[in-house]
Protein backbone atom coordinates (compact mmCIF):
# COMPACT_ATOMS: atom_id res chain seq x y z
CA UNK A 1 0.00 0.00 0.00
CA UNK A 2 1.66 3.79 -1.02
CA UNK A 3 0.88 6.60 1.28
CA UNK A 4 1.02 9.63 -1.63
CA UNK A 5 1.94 11.94 1.77
CA UNK A 6 5.16 13.83 2.52
CA UNK A 7 6.36 16.20 5.07
CA UNK A 8 8.02 19.40 3.70
CA UNK A 9 11.13 20.99 5.52
CA UNK A 10 10.06 22.51 8.82
CA UNK A 11 9.66 26.30 9.03
CA UNK A 12 11.65 26.14 12.41
CA UNK A 13 14.80 23.82 11.33
CA UNK A 14 16.66 24.83 14.92
CA UNK A 15 13.88 24.82 16.95
CA UNK A 16 14.56 23.22 20.68
CA UNK A 17 10.80 23.04 21.58
CA UNK A 18 11.34 25.72 24.46
CA UNK A 19 8.59 28.04 25.28
CA UNK A 20 9.86 31.60 24.55
CA UNK A 21 9.83 33.09 28.31
CA UNK A 22 8.39 36.65 27.50
CA UNK A 23 5.41 35.16 25.51
CA UNK A 24 4.77 32.87 28.75
CA UNK A 25 4.69 35.70 31.32
CA UNK A 26 2.80 37.64 28.98
CA UNK A 27 0.06 34.94 28.67
CA UNK A 28 0.58 34.74 33.07
CA UNK A 29 -0.17 38.43 32.80
CA UNK A 30 -3.13 37.78 30.56
CA UNK A 31 -4.57 35.71 33.93
CA UNK A 32 -5.48 39.17 35.32
CA UNK A 33 -8.95 39.80 33.35
CA UNK A 34 -7.55 43.11 31.87
CA UNK A 35 -7.85 43.58 28.34
CA UNK A 36 -4.88 45.29 27.75
CA UNK A 37 -2.79 42.29 29.31
CA UNK A 38 -5.35 39.75 27.30
CA UNK A 39 -3.77 42.21 24.22
CA UNK A 40 -0.20 41.95 24.76
CA UNK A 41 -0.21 38.17 24.73
CA UNK A 42 -1.96 37.45 21.60
CA UNK A 43 0.58 40.03 19.97
CA UNK A 44 3.46 38.21 21.51
CA UNK A 45 2.14 34.73 20.68
CA UNK A 46 2.06 36.69 16.93
CA UNK A 47 5.77 36.78 17.37
CA UNK A 48 6.67 33.00 18.28
CA UNK A 49 6.01 29.72 16.59
CA UNK A 50 3.48 27.15 18.61
CA UNK A 51 3.30 23.69 19.09
CA UNK A 52 0.13 22.13 17.49
CA UNK A 53 -0.69 18.40 18.96
CA UNK A 54 -0.97 15.69 16.77
CA UNK A 55 -1.88 12.06 17.69
CA UNK A 56 -2.63 8.95 16.03
CA UNK A 57 -6.05 8.10 15.42
CA UNK A 58 -7.16 4.42 13.94
CA UNK A 59 -8.17 4.34 10.18
CA UNK A 60 -7.94 0.61 10.47
CA UNK A 61 -8.37 -2.31 13.12
CA UNK A 62 -7.97 -5.84 12.90
CA UNK A 63 -9.23 -8.80 15.22
CA UNK A 64 -6.15 -10.67 16.71
CA UNK A 65 -6.08 -14.02 18.45
CA UNK A 66 -4.33 -13.66 21.55
CA UNK A 67 -3.24 -16.94 22.89
CA UNK A 68 -2.38 -17.76 26.62
CA UNK A 69 -3.93 -19.06 29.78
CA UNK A 70 -7.30 -17.84 28.10
CA UNK A 71 -7.94 -17.60 24.20
CA UNK A 72 -8.96 -14.06 23.46
CA UNK A 73 -9.76 -11.99 20.28
CA UNK A 74 -8.31 -8.37 20.87
CA UNK A 75 -8.88 -5.49 18.64
CA UNK A 76 -5.59 -3.50 17.51
CA UNK A 77 -5.05 -0.86 14.96
CA UNK A 78 -3.90 -2.08 11.62
CA UNK A 79 -3.15 0.65 9.88
CA UNK A 80 -3.41 4.81 11.61
CA UNK A 81 -3.02 8.50 11.09
CA UNK A 82 -2.19 11.27 12.30
CA UNK A 83 -4.61 13.57 13.54
CA UNK A 84 -4.64 17.44 14.66
CA UNK A 85 -6.73 17.08 18.28
CA UNK A 86 -10.02 19.14 18.28
CA UNK A 87 -11.89 19.62 21.82
CA UNK A 88 -15.71 19.74 21.79
CA UNK A 89 -17.86 21.14 24.48
CA UNK A 90 -21.06 19.45 25.19
CA UNK A 91 -23.16 22.23 23.47
CA UNK A 92 -21.08 20.94 20.05
CA UNK A 93 -18.41 23.86 20.11
CA UNK A 94 -14.99 22.78 18.94
CA UNK A 95 -11.76 23.76 20.11
CA UNK A 96 -8.21 23.25 18.61
CA UNK A 97 -5.25 23.66 21.05
CA UNK A 98 -1.82 25.14 20.19
CA UNK A 99 1.36 25.30 23.13
CA UNK A 100 3.54 27.44 23.70
CA UNK A 101 6.38 24.59 24.66
CA UNK A 102 6.78 20.95 24.57
CA UNK A 103 6.90 21.14 27.84
CA UNK A 104 3.06 21.99 27.64
CA UNK A 105 2.28 19.73 25.50
CA UNK A 106 3.65 16.67 27.15
CA UNK A 107 2.02 17.59 30.11
CA UNK A 108 -1.29 17.72 28.42
CA UNK A 109 -0.86 14.38 26.93
CA UNK A 110 2.72 12.83 27.23
CA UNK A 111 2.54 11.18 23.66
CA UNK A 112 1.36 13.75 21.75
CA UNK A 113 3.55 15.07 18.52
CA UNK A 114 4.04 18.33 18.54
CA UNK A 115 3.87 20.03 14.53
CA UNK A 116 5.60 23.93 14.73
CA UNK A 117 3.50 26.69 13.51
CA UNK A 118 2.58 30.04 13.21
CA UNK A 119 -0.06 31.67 15.78
CA UNK A 120 -2.00 32.25 11.93
CA UNK A 121 -1.06 29.04 10.42
CA UNK A 122 -3.06 27.62 13.79
CA UNK A 123 -6.20 29.68 13.97
CA UNK A 124 -6.83 29.23 9.87
CA UNK A 125 -6.58 25.51 10.65
CA UNK A 126 -8.32 25.93 13.86
CA UNK A 127 -11.54 28.26 11.85
CA UNK A 128 -11.37 25.03 8.81
CA UNK A 129 -12.03 22.57 10.82
CA UNK A 130 -15.30 24.51 12.39
CA UNK A 131 -13.45 25.09 15.96
CA UNK A 132 -14.58 28.53 17.86
CA UNK A 133 -11.42 28.93 19.88
CA UNK A 134 -7.88 27.92 19.86
CA UNK A 135 -6.58 27.27 23.46
CA UNK A 136 -3.43 27.97 24.30
CA UNK A 137 -1.63 25.67 27.02
CA UNK A 138 -4.68 24.23 28.25
CA UNK A 139 -2.88 22.40 30.92
CA UNK A 140 -0.82 24.96 31.90
CA UNK A 141 1.34 27.03 33.05
CA UNK A 142 -1.28 29.67 31.90
CA UNK A 143 -3.93 28.78 29.73
CA UNK A 144 -5.16 31.18 27.28
CA UNK A 145 -9.04 31.33 24.97
CA UNK A 146 -8.43 33.24 21.41
CA UNK A 147 -11.82 33.24 20.03
CA UNK A 148 -14.30 35.52 18.63
CA UNK A 149 -12.66 38.39 16.51
CA UNK A 150 -9.35 38.03 17.54
CA UNK A 151 -9.51 34.43 16.21
CA UNK A 152 -11.16 35.49 12.84
CA UNK A 153 -8.83 38.05 12.12
CA UNK A 154 -5.57 35.56 13.03
CA UNK A 155 -7.37 32.92 10.61
CA UNK A 156 -6.82 36.00 8.11
CA UNK A 157 -2.98 36.08 8.53
CA UNK A 158 -3.54 39.23 10.87
CA UNK A 159 -1.07 39.92 13.39
CA UNK A 160 -1.81 41.71 16.73
CA UNK A 161 0.91 44.28 17.32
CA UNK A 162 1.53 47.22 20.54
CA UNK A 163 1.00 50.33 19.29
CA UNK A 164 2.41 53.67 21.31
CA UNK A 165 -0.14 54.99 24.25
CA UNK A 166 -0.98 51.40 25.26
CA UNK A 167 -3.13 50.85 21.98
CA UNK A 168 -2.98 47.66 19.55
CA UNK A 169 -3.64 47.48 15.73
CA UNK A 170 -4.02 44.73 13.22
CA UNK A 171 -1.15 44.04 10.41
CA UNK A 172 -2.52 42.90 7.36
CA UNK A 173 -0.62 41.03 5.00
CA UNK A 174 0.68 42.41 1.42
CA UNK A 175 -0.45 40.41 -1.17
CA UNK A 176 1.18 37.82 -2.34
CA UNK A 177 3.64 37.73 0.88
CA UNK A 178 3.36 33.54 1.94
CA UNK A 179 5.84 31.96 3.59
CA UNK A 180 6.59 28.33 3.18
CA UNK A 181 4.72 27.37 6.36
CA UNK A 182 1.28 28.79 4.84
CA UNK A 183 2.03 32.22 7.19
CA UNK A 184 2.42 35.74 5.93
CA UNK A 185 4.24 38.37 6.63
CA UNK A 186 2.46 41.23 7.48
CA UNK A 187 2.38 44.69 5.85
CA UNK A 188 2.76 47.65 8.75
CA UNK A 189 1.15 49.91 6.44
CA UNK A 190 -2.02 47.71 6.44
Amino acid sequence: MTHERSLGPSPFPDDDGLADPQVRQALASALTGQPADYLNAVAGLCTTRLMVPVVAQATEEAAVHARGPVDKLLTVDKEADMAVVMLQSSDGRKAMLGFTGTDALHTWQADARPVPVTLDTAARAATQEGATALIIDMAGPHPVVLEGEVLAQLAQGHRLVALPDDEFGWMQPRPGDEAADGSTSPDPTG
